[in-house]
């Protein structure tokens, strides 16, 4: 089982809790501003965790999809969705390999929803490739992930002692030849377990990303700094932004 499968494993009440996952409403108003207000827009939520953007966005008026590879998430996401009295269509899924019979209007992955936490680059690529095969021509895929112009601007020294602000990091090992953040990640689940994960998370600079996605199809390409709870297209991405923000659309044609 990957580090990321143990993760989500029994901790769907503990996550909830996480800081990082607190600015649901203001990234939501984002969103629907990204779909002009649009409720006739379909949307699927990629990698969705207990459903929190998904479940919001259905309270608005939004047809919801969403998946993740945690039935333990899935499950939550289903019990919140039916405590806030509206219907999202969730199921288990693999990322890396999900089809669906329909095609989307937009698709979002955020808060490094199943990208980029693979093992290897080619997995995150197919994440991207079942994306864009899953929307419309002229669709949209807005999401989140590790900037690499972080830990590359700053010290890799620098950049473990900043990544460990939760105090839950140790023993961390950035590889400047792969992006790649190898950690220990200490966490207490839902059973009150406390599990050490080996984690290893890719990080990428926005040339590489606008790369995948020209390769696979997309245009319009944006990418910008991503701000918990605050999205916006007007803040530029910085070597301080610890995640970036992506926004693009599958070509018309």
């Amino acid at each position: 089982m990957q580090w990321y499968q143990q993760l989500f494993d029994n901790f769907a009440v503990q996550y909830e809790r996480e800081s990082f996952v607190q600015g649901t409403v203001g990234e939501v108003d984002f969103l629907e501003q990204e779909l002009s207000f649009d409720k006739t827009k379909t949307i699927l939520d990629v990698g969705c965790g207990t459903g929190r953007h998904s479940v919001e966005l259905a309270t608005r008026g939004y047809s919801m999809t969403a998946f993740d590879l945690s039935t333990d998430m899935i499950q939550k996401a289903r019990k919140n969705a039916s405590g806030r009295g509206v219907k999202v269509d969730f199921s288990v899924r693999d990322a890396r390999s999900f089809r669906y019979r329909k095609q989307f209007d937009c698709a979002i992955m955020l808060c490094e929803g199943s990208f980029p936490l693979m093992e290897t680059d080619e997995m995150n690529f197919s994440i991207l490739k079942s994306i864009h095969r899953a929307l419309k021509p002229g669709g949209k895929l807005i999401f989140t992930t590790l900037n690499g112009l972080f830990p590359l601007f700053h010290s890799v020294k620098d950049f473990i002692n900043s990544h460990d602000s939760a105090g839950q990091n140790h023993n961390n090992s950035f590889d400047l030849m792969t992006f790649r953040d190898h950690s220990d990640y200490e966490i207490t689940d839902d059973s009150g377990q406390v599990k050490v994960l080996k984690c290893n998370e890719r990080y990428y600079v926005p040339s590489e990303i606008r790369w995948l996605l020209l390769s696979l199809g997309f245009t319009e390409i944006a990418i910008h700094g991503a701000k918990l709870g605050a999205y916006s297209r007007h803040d530029t991405l910085t070597t301080e932004d610890y995640e970036m923000l992506v926004i693009a659309e599958k070509a018309k044609i």
